[in-house]
């Protein structure tokens, strides 16, 4: 299987031998001539994933995610100190709690997922709930200073996703092992230009992420990068299907899919944070 620059999809085990051929998210379902053949009439629990598989999965995971996130975003804008003018004074310790316990629940939850490398549904349910809680106390933050912020984030995040989608599913930019390198070269690279950063902003050093030239192009630049990766996302889950992987590792698909769309929503998220008005 095809290297991928999410760590959900290295390492997966091969596909099921017994199962046979599947079909992918390029090719429709059934067993009329021409479109691939039919499913098997292996139980529930073993049977060869689907694509349908993958869209449930993954429905299921970023509707957790919204619920508690949006009900998160709503509780922490209540939190939040204000003045009698209605401006902001502070921060209150539980929306921090909240954004801080969201964000280390959905790294410790993540990382069990993916050394343990076997799907699981309530594994990634809860770190979609987690993720939910930490971007709802973000998002919360974002919305009280700069109201609407996050819809229009939620929208470019859907808008970002539904173009790939479409990119992927159309073949207008092919998934070969060149983009492949490139996409994970260019994965690791914004990785350590944020860490680059993060040390120099405590000498105050902060021209990736200031608000400046530079830090709008760069969060153009992870913005793309983020959107390229999730070819890489759609390719891993199409080989999952079509090498008759079984069903269950559509959680799998689901998790690397959500990971994704958590580190783009976050990016469009500053991103809008830097044309707003102080």
């Amino acid at each position: 299987m095809r290297s991928s620059s999410n760590p959900a999809f290295r390492n997966l085990p091969r596909g099921a031998a017994q199962y046979g051929p599947n079909v992918g998210f390029n090719q429709p379902q059934g067993g009329v001539p021409g479109y691939g053949p039919p499913q098997t009439s292996a139980g529930a629990g073993d049977r060869p994933m689907t694509v349908d598989d993958v869209v449930i999965k993954t429905a299921l995971s970023l509707g957790t995610a919204l619920v508690t996130g949006v009900l998160t975003a709503i509780w922490a804008i209540s939190q939040l100190p204000v003045d009698a003018a209605g401006r902001i004074t502070g921060i209150s310790g539980g929306v921090i709690g909240a954004l801080v316990g969201g964000m280390l629940v959905g790294l410790v939850i993540s990382l069990v997922i993916i050394f343990k490398q076997k799907p699981s549904g309530p594994l990634t349910l809860a770190y979609s709930a987690a993720e939910g809680v930490f971007l709802g106390a973000i998002s919360g933050l974002f919305e009280a200073l700069y109201p609407g912020i996050a819809l229009q984030a939620i929208i470019g995040t859907a808008g970002v996703f539904i173009a790939m989608l479409v990119v992927y599913k159309t073949g207008a930019v092919k998934v070969t092992p060149k983009l492949t390198k490139w996409i994970i070269g260019a994965v690791v690279g914004v990785a350590i230009l944020m860490l680059v950063n993060l040390i120099t902003s405590f000498f105050g050093f902060n021209p990736l992420r200031d608000g400046g030239p530079i830090a709008i192009i760069f969060s153009l630049v992870v913005i793309g990068v983020a959107a390229f990766s999730f070819l890489l996302d759609f390719d891993q889950a199409d080989r999952m299907i079509r090498e008759g992987m079984p069903s269950k590792w559509a959680w799998f698909a689901a998790f690397g899919l959500m990971t994704t769309l958590v580190w783009l929503y976050l990016e469009i998220l500053r991103l809008l944070s830097y044309f707003q008005n102080d």
